[in-house]
C-alpha cells in the first residue's frame, strides 16, 4: 500500500494485477487501483477533481483529468472516509501511477492534495522501480 497525507487529507492506494483482463501477448496489462480518501481534519471538503499522470515502462506519459472520481464528487466530513477502485491498461507489464485531487472547503476555498506515487508491476516481471 502507498500513503500520502496533504492538509490532513489522507490518500491510500493499492493496486492490484489483474490477470483475467491482461493478454501480455497483446501488449494488454491490466490493473485495479483500491484508493481510500480520509479526513482527518476539522474541515468538511468536497474532491472536485482529479489528475493522474501514468507512465509506462517505456517513459510513454498519458495523463488523466476529470471532474470528481468514478463519477462522484463525495463530501467528506470531519473523520468520514471515501472509497473506491478503478482500474488501468498499459502496453508494458510495468508502469507508474502518480496524481492529485483537487478539494474544495465549505467556504470555496480549493487546494491541491496528493495521490502517492504507486508502481504497477505484473507478477513474473522483474521489479524495478519505475
Amino acid at each position: 500500500m502507498y500513503t500520502e497525507t496533504t492538509r490532513e487529507i489522507k490518500v491510500t492506494v493499492e493496486p492490484v494485477y489483474l490477470e483475467d483482463q491482461s493478454a501480455p501477448d497483446e501488449n494488454r496489462f491490466v490493473w485495479a487501483y483500491h484508493v481510500r480518501i480520509e479526513n482527518l481534519g476539522h474541515a468538511t471538503v468536497q474532491l472536485r477533481a482529479r489528475h493522474w499522470r501514468i507512465t509506462d515502462a517505456n517513459g510513454r506519459l498519458q495523463e488523466v483529468r476529470g471532474a470528481g472520481v468514478v463519477g462522484e464528487q463525495p463530501v467528506l466530513k470531519p473523520g468520514e472516509a471515501f472509497e473506491y477502485t478503478s482500474g488501468t491498461p498499459l502496453g508494458t507489464p510495468s508502469g507508474i501511477m502518480v496524481g492529485s485531487y483537487q478539494m474544495e472547503t465549505g467556504e470555496g476555498e480549493r487546494f491541491d492534495i496528493r495521490v502517492p506515487a504507486f508502481s504497477l508491476d505484473s507478477p513474473g516481471q522483474p521489479v524495478r522501480l519505475n
